[in-house]
């Protein structure tokens, strides 16, 4: 049921911000969608049958564990439902900012996620450009930070879906008035302001790393406001990469083991 709850919601968000995209874009795109969205969502469906078929649902399961067992920081001090929630849903978010960070810091990681960053426009579909092996990853790393906190298991259930739900509206090409945008801000995180991490210069891709709320990248000081080039103008992707065709789907899929074998 959690996760007929989870991909119900996630296709709807989608749905609504395609259709967004469709009748108000942010940028013109110079690649057409039926060269990238094949690879993109061909990618989204192996990352869901691989996940289905190894650690689906892992999330919510290591939370009923700890909860039955007693594990974890929250059930130990036998906190309210109310304060378990809130800091279920604010400790993963900025357990997953860090992730984010980590991921751009460290080679190993940043060989898996640089997947992500190689694609050369920026829409919904980008929010589900990922490595399996990095979905794997963050899956494991998610599941240690549940039991650790001892979170609600439905908390951890909305985190999710608030986690997908976010990415998918701040990787979307929709056109917000830049007023609206700036008020929006300082609560969620928004396209304007994630397509800045997704610039092809390495001092705006080592910012705005944050999914849901953007009090993360203030306080931790990653945060930039506006790129260098306009919104419309700024380049996408990673430079090395922009000389090259859109990558394939198997391109995708073994670009960490030729960054790896290349070092």
């Amino acid at each position: 049921m959690e996760t007929v709850i989870r991909l119900s919601v996630a296709l709807g968000i989608f749905c609504i911000m395609i259709g967004w995209e469709y009748v108000s874009p942010r940028r013109i795109q110079h690649i057409s969608r039926k060269q990238r969205w094949p690879v993109n969502l061909g990618l989204a469906a192996f990352n869901m049958a691989v996940m289905r078929l190894s650690l689906g649902g892992l999330a919510y399961l290591s939370a009923v564990t700890a909860a039955g067992q007693g594990y974890g920081l929250l059930n130990r001090l036998a906190a309210p439902e109310w304060l378990s929630i809130v800091a279920t849903l604010l400790f993963l978010d900025f357990a997953i900012y860090c992730q984010h960070i980590v991921s751009h810091k460290w080679p190993l990681l940043w060989h898996l996620h640089q997947v992500h960053h190689t694609d050369l426009e920026f829409d919904a579909t980008t929010a589900v450009r990922f490595h399996p092996l990095e979905i794997m990853i963050s899956m494991l790393y998610k599941v240690l930070c549940i039991v650790l906190l001892g979170a609600t298991p439905w908390a951890v259930i909305a985190f999710e879906i608030i986690l997908n739900g976010a990415a998918t509206f701040n990787h979307s090409n929709i056109n917000i008035p830049p007023a609206i945008d700036k008020k929006l801000r300082w609560l969620i995180i928004t396209p304007d302001m994630h397509r800045i991490h997704h610039s092809t210069l390495p001092a705006e891709t080592d910012s705005n790393y944050g999914f849901s709320i953007s009090c993360w990248d203030r306080l931790c000081r990653t945060y930039v406001a506006d790129p260098k080039q306009s919104q419309t103008a700024m380049a996408i992707g990673l430079t090395p990469f922009r000389e090259l065709h859109e990558l394939g789907f198997m391109q995708l899929l073994l670009l960490p083991f030729k960054a790896l074998r290349k070092r």
